[in-house]
């Protein structure tokens, strides 16, 4: 029997002013995890579908993430948020996100900007998305992650966390919003995990094809 997955969205509270790198202009955005209505959670996933209402063309499309992280530290302003220091339970890795590449503008590039060699994966040597210090702007741009016209981002967490008396804060570069735009969700289970009926069904045609071979050897 398929596991259920019980996902909560979240309310988004823009706080006040910007933060950012040097040409700092990255809109940071406040949810309460404890009122979400999930006693615990796992992953965290950010869905775009600004269609074009914000952001560049190309490697820039889409939402630009500039970080996220989750305190148990209440901020109301942009520059609260950029000197904190969240709880170490990301992992910018491919072991620890799901990301599934939006669409770019034209001209498009080989791939959206902060991406790995593949396109599909975080390179956060680039994208650095445990630190608020995007650039706003295409020239030199650094320290984001570009999602792509309706890009997926999830991002699981080793285990469950209660959500009592935590906050999650994630930036967008630019402020023209594209969060707002968006969604956010969190679930109590990790993202893109194959459910046990399906790794079941994997178990039993490895021991079925291991089973004809014998039989053929056999003969």
């Amino acid at each position: 029997m398929s596991s259920v997955v019980i996902a909560a969205p979240l309310t988004l509270t823009k706080l006040t002013g910007v933060t950012g790198g040097t040409v700092a202009n990255t809109a940071v955005f406040r949810a309460d995890l404890s009122s979400a209505g999930l006693g615990t959670f796992q992953s965290i996933t950010i869905s775009d579908n600004s269609i074009g209402l914000g952001g560049a063309a190309g490697q820039f499309s889409g939402f630009d993430l500039d970080a996220i992280l989750v305190s148990n530290q209440l901020c109301e302003t942009a520059a609260c948020v950029g000197g904190l220091t969240g709880l170490s339970i990301f992992n910018f890795s491919s072991a620890g996100t799901v990301f599934t590449p939006g669409g770019q503008r034209a001209p498009t590039d080989p791939k959206l900007f902060g991406t790995d060699a593949s396109g599909t994966g975080i390179d956060n040597l680039i994208a650095t998305l445990g630190l608020f210090d995007g650039e706003s702007t295409t020239a030199s741009p650094d320290g984001f992650l570009s999602m792509g016209d309706n890009g997926v981002l999830s991002f699981n967490f080793a285990s469950a966390l209660s959500t009592s008396g935590l906050f999650l804060y994630f930036g967008e570069v630019g402020d023209n919003g594209e969060a707002l735009a968006g969604s956010i969700t969190i679930s109590g289970s990790p993202v893109g995990i194959p459910e046990p009926s399906g790794l079941v069904l994997v178990v039993a045609a490895l021991v079925a094809a291991a089973a004809a071979r014998r039989r053929r050897i056999g003969r």
